[in-house]
C-alpha cells in the first residue's frame, strides 16, 4: 500500500500537483492509467487487441462518471468559493430557473394551443364546405322533388341551377347523383354525373346525412338527401373529392394543410404513408416553400405557408384526427382522417380577431388587445430589471459584508487590533460587523490582560520562589530531637508560616503561624512576620519601655536601660510574642493579624517551654497514646496592643511527638463533615514508628481522599516533632 502512495506522490511530484487523497480522485487517476495501458495494448493484432480495447472502453465508462465528480467539485471548491458567486447562483436558482420553467411551459402550452387552434380553424373551414354543399344538394333534393310531381322527368333529369354553379367555379369539382327508388338516373349536364358512384349502400335511409367519408380509398365531402315526391323517393347525393383545390380552400389564411386518409398501421409507418411533419423552412422569393412536409403517398396537400412577420413568428405545426365515414357500411371512424396544419402566430391571431370582429362588428378589439398584451409585456420587462437591480444592490451589500469581514479577520490574524470595520446600514450583516468590532475590543482587551496576568504570574512565580526560601532548608539536628515540617499554598503564595531556630547545640526554637487572608497579602505579611522573628533571633533590641523592664531578667545595663540577647529571650516565648504583636499592631493595618505558636526546645533537660498566641493548640501525642493539648499563651497577634502572654512548659520523653498544624489541616470538609483532630491524631498514631516525613506524606494523603475532587480550600502547614535519642 506505501508503494501505491509512494508512486501516487511521485507521478503527482512530477506534475507539480497535489498527490490524491479521496477515494474518488485516487479511483480516477488508476482508472485513466488503465485506460491509457490496455488503449496502447489494443494496438496488438488479433484477439489480444481486441480484449485490450474492450477493457479500455470499460474503463472509460468507469471513468467519465469520477471526472464528473470531480469536475463538480472543482466548480464548487473555485467558483463558488466566493460567497458572490454562490449568491448569483442562489439568484439564478431561485429566480431565473423557475422563470424559464415557466416562460418553457407557457411557450409549450402556447404552442400546443396555437397547434390546436390551427386544427380547429381547418376543421371550422371543412365543415363550413361541408354546410355549403349541404345547402345546396337540398336545393337540387327539392328540384328533383319537383320535377317528378310535375311529371317532367324523362330519361334523364336536367338541373340547370347547377349550370350556373359549376360556372361560377364555387362547386365545379362537385359531382351528382340521383337515385329515384333505389335507381341511378342520368343527369343534364353529363358532366354533373358521379361516375364512380351508381348505387346506394344499404344504410342510407330517409335522414339526411352529411359529412367527410371515405369511399373507395378517396376522401369526399358528400352530402344526401331524400324526398318523397308523386309515390316516389328521390335521393340525390352530392360529393365533392377533397383535392388539393378544396384543401387551398380550407387552408386560406391559416397556412397549409394536409389530409389523408387512416388504414391502420399506416397512420404510424412512415413508409406505407403514415403521418410525417416537417417544420416548413422561409418560403423562397416565387412564394413557393423551400421545405415542405413529408406527406403519405395518397396525402392530399394545400395552402401556403407565409414569410414570417416578426423574429417569434415561428411556424407551428399540430396533428388533429377528423372523423369519416366509412361509405361502404356506413361505420363512423373518430380517426378515419388526419388532419395536419401548419402555421403562425401571426395568422392565427389574425383569424382569432378576424371572429372576433365578426361578432362584436369591431375593427379594434384586435389591436387594443395587442397593445394591451404588449403593455403588460413592458411593464413585466420594467418590474424584472427594477427586480434585477434590487437583487444586485443586495447582492453586493452581503458579499461586501463579507469581504469587510474577510480583511478585518486577516487584519487581526496579522496583530492588528486597532482595525475596525465601517458600519453604514442597520441590518443583521451590519450587527454581526458592529459585533465583530466588539469582539475585536474585547479581544485586545482580553489580550492585555492576558499579558498582566502572565506578569503577575511571573511575579508570582518569583515571588512562590522566595517564599519557598523562608522555609526551613535541610534537617535541623538536635540529640534528642527529631523535626520535619512541610507547607502546601492553596494559591501560588502561602499565608502560612513555620520555622525551625537552632539555638546552638542543644536548643531549638519552633514557630507555626497562619496570617490572616490569602494570597500575595498574606505572604507579605508572612515575609515580614519570618523577618522579625529571624531578627529577634539574630540582633539585639533595647527595650525602653515601663512594660518591658521587668523581662530584661539576667540581661546587661548600659546608660541605665536594660538590653535583652535574643538568644536567651527565645528561651521564654511569651516575651517574643509580646514583641511580635507590638510589632505587627504598629506596623500594619488594623485588619491584619497573625496566629502564632512559639515553643523553644532544651535538648539537655528534654523540656519544651511554649506560648500559643491564638494558633490551633498543637497536640502533644504522648508514647503511651495519651493526647495533650498546647493552649496556653492568649488572643492573636498584631490585633491589640500592650498584650501580655502566658507560656508553659513540659517534659518529652522518648517517642512522644509534637503536632503542630494549620487550620488547613483540621478544616477540610466533605459531605461527612470536618477532617477534624481525631482523624490528624489517629493517622499519626498509625504511623508514629515511621520516619516523620512518612507520616506527613500519610497525613496529607488522608487529606486528599477526604477532600476528593474539590478545591484545596486553605493553606496546609504541618510540622512534627519526635523526641527520642537519633542515631548518629
Amino acid at each position: 500500500m506505501s508503494r501505491i502512495r509512494n508512486f501516487e506522490t511521485l507521478v503527482f511530484g512530477k506534475l507539480r500537483r497535489p498527490s490524491p487523497t479521496g477515494k474518488v480522485h485516487r479511483g480516477a487517476f488508476w482508472l485513466f492509467l488503465v485506460y491509457l495501458a490496455f488503449g496502447l495494448l489494443s494496438l496488438l493484432p488479433g484477439s489480444w487487441g481486441d480484449t485490450c480495447t474492450l477493457v479500455a472502453d470499460i474503463a472509460l465508462l468507469a471513468l467519465i462518471p469520477l471526472c464528473l465528480i470531480l469536475f463538480l467539485r472543482w466548480i464548487f471548491g473555485h467558483f463558488l468559493w466566493k460567497v458572490r458567486n454562490r449568491l448569483i447562483l442562489t439568484y439564478l436558482l431561485m429566480g431565473l430557473a423557475p422563470v424559464v420553467l415557466f416562460v418553457t411551459l407557457a411557450a409549450i402550452a402556447l404552442y400546443m394551443f396555437s397547434g390546436q387552434f390551427a386544427i380547429f380553424a381547418g376543421n371550422a373551414e371543412s365543415n363550413a364546405e361541408l354546410m355549403k354543399l349541404a345547402a345546396q344538394n337540398q336545393v337540387f333534393a327539392m328540384h328533383v322533388a319537383n320535377s317528378l310531381t310535375a311529371g317532367k322527368v324523362s330519361k334523364t333529369i336536367s338541373l340547370p341551377e347547377a349550370k350556373d354553379l359549376l360556372a361560377a367555379g364555387e362547386f365545379a369539382d362537385t359531382r351528382l347523383a340521383v337515385f329515384v327508388d333505389g335507381n341511378h338516373e342520368a343527369l343534364q349536364p353529363a358532366s354533373l354525373n358521379a361516375s364512380d358512384l351508381q348505387t346506394l349502400p344499404k344504410w342510407v335511409g330517409s335522414a339526411p346525412f352529411q359529412g367527410l367519408v371515405l369511399d373507395h380509398d378517396q376522401l369526399y365531402l358528400r352530402a344526401v338527401d331524400t324526398a318523397m315526391a308523386a309515390g316516389h323517393r328521390v335521393t340525390v347525393v352530392s360529393s365533392m373529392p377533397l383535392e388539393d383545390a378544396e384543401v387551398d380552400r380550407i387552408a386560406a389564411g391559416l397556412g397549409s394543410a394536409m389530409i389523408w386518409p387512416s388504414r391502420g398501421t399506416e397512420l404510424n409507418d412512415p413508409k406505407d404513408g403514415g403521418i410525417h411533419v416537417r417544420v416548413v423552412g422561409e418560403p423562397p422569393a416565387h412564394g413557393k416553400p423551400a421545405a415542405s412536409m413529408d406527406v403519405p403517398h395518397d396525402a392530399i396537400v394545400g395552402g401556403q405557408l407565409p414569410a414570417k412577420q416578426h423574429f417569434y413568428d415561428i411556424p407551428v405545426a399540430f396533428y388533429g384526427p377528423l372523423a369519416a365515414t366509412d361509405w361502404a357500411t356506413g361505420n363512423l371512424h373518430a380517426h378515419g382522417a388526419n388532419l395536419t396544419m401548419q402555421s403562425r402566430p401571426s395568422l392565427l391571431y389574425a383569424r382569432l380577431f378576424n371572429y372576433q370582429q365578426l361578432l362584436n362588428a369591431s375593427n379594434t378589439m384586435g389591436s387594443v388587445v395587442r397593445d394591451v398584451l404588449i403593455g403588460i409585456a413592458v411593464l413585466f420587462g420594467l418590474l424584472e430589471l427594477v427586480a434585477f437591480y434590487g437583487a444586485v444592490r443586495l447582492n453586493t451589500t452581503i458579499t461586501q459584508s463579507i469581504r469587510d469581514l474577510y480583511a478585518a479577520t486577516e487584519a487581526i490574524d496579522h496583530g492588528d487590533f486597532e482595525h475596525r470595520i465601517q458600519v453604514k446600514r442597520r441590518d443583521q450583516l451590519a450587527a454581526l460587523s458592529q459585533s465583530f468590532n466588539v469582539m475585536t475590543a474585547s479581544l485586545a482587551r482580553l489580550l492585555e490582560e492576558q499579558r498582566e496576568k502572565q506578569r503577575l504570574q511571573s511575579e508570582l512565580a518569583i515571588a512562590q520562589e522566595v517564599q519557598a526560601n523562608l522555609f526551613p532548608q535541610g534537617n535541623v539536628r538536635l540529640a534528642s530531637l527529631e523535626v520535619h515540617g512541610f507547607c502546601l499554598p492553596a494559591r501560588t503564595v502561602s499565608g502560612d508560616y513555620y520555622d525551625f531556630l537552632q539555638l546552638g547545640d542543644d536548643a531549638l526554637g519552633l514557630a507555626l503561624g497562619d496570617i490572616s487572608g490569602k494570597g500575595i497579602s498574606a505572604a507579605l505579611l508572612m515575609a515580614s512576620l519570618h523577618s522579625a522573628v529571624r531578627a529577634y533571633r539574630f540582633a539585639g533590641e533595647e527595650l525602653i519601655s515601663a512594660g518591658t523592664v521587668a523581662l530584661a531578667t539576667g540581661g546587661r545595663t548600659a546608660n541605665g536601660e536594660q538590653e535583652i540577647e535574643c538568644g536567651e529571650l527565645f528561651e521564654e516565648p511569651a516575651k517574643i510574642l509580646s514583641l511580635l504583636n507590638r510589632h505587627l499592631y504598629r506596623s500594619t493595618q488594623p485588619e491584619k493579624y497573625a496566629t502564632l505558636f512559639l515553643a523553644h526546645f532544651d535538648a539537655d533537660a528534654s523540656r519544651l517551654t511554649y506560648s500559643n498566641g491564638g494558633q490551633l493548640p498543637p497536640l502533644l501525642l504522648r508514647a503511651n497514646g495519651a493526647v495533650e493539648r498546647l493552649d496556653r499563651g492568649g488572643t492573636v497577634v498584631g490585633l491589640l496592643d500592650n498584650m501580655v502572654y502566658e507560656q508553659d512548659s513540659m517534659q518529652m520523653h522518648a517517642g512522644d511527638i509534637l503536632i503542630a498544624y494549620s487550620d488547613g489541616v483540621t478544616e477540610p470538609e466533605n459531605e461527612f463533615g470536618d477532617f477534624g483532630e481525631e482523624r490528624l491524631v489517629d493517622v499519626v498514631r498509625r504511623h508514629r514508628h515511621l520516619p516523620l516525613e512518612v507520616i506527613s506524606g500519610q497525613v496529607m494523603q488522608a487529606l486528599r481522599n477526604w477532600i476528593g475532587v474539590q478545591e484545596q480550600p486553605d493553606d496546609i502547614t504541618l510540622v512534627l516533632a519526635r523526641a527520642g535519642r537519633m542515631e548518629a
